[in-house]
């Protein structure tokens, strides 16, 4: 198949909007965030910083598949600072497992840029 006029490769799968879907989702995700219920809120607060401790080029995070044994470590070292901070009130321990994973799956997510559309 010949064309008689250039077209460049990277302009087949050109998408002005992308960005701004992404925005959309983002922005989606923030205004159910803040439905959750305040003890979940400040705790999300919490995980959402200890996390950013383990967000850095080459984290352990980012592996394809990461290490269970690890992540799991990660949640208990986690979990065990929001007990000594006395920040778990009457939230249970698979709550807290939810919104640790969550987190780090948003973090992946962005890392890669997927998209749910």
């Amino acid at each position: 198949m010949y064309y008689d006029e250039f077209f460049p490769f990277y302009a087949v799968y050109a998408d002005p909007e992308v960005y701004d879907r992404e925005l959309q989702q983002e922005r989606e995700a923030e205004l159910m965030k803040s439905r959750y219920p305040q003890t979940a809120r400040e705790l999300q607060d919490y995980i959402h910083e200890e996390a950013d401790l383990m967000d850095y080029q080459g984290s352990r995070i980012y592996d394809e598949y990461p290490d269970p044994w690890m992540m799991r470590k990660e949640y208990e070292r986690v979990k065990n600072l929001l007990r000594e901070k006395n920040k778990m009130k009457e939230m249970s321990d698979e709550l807290l497992q939810v919104l640790f994973w969550q987190d780090i799956s948003e973090r992946r997510c962005r890392k890669k840029r997927c998209r749910g559309y």
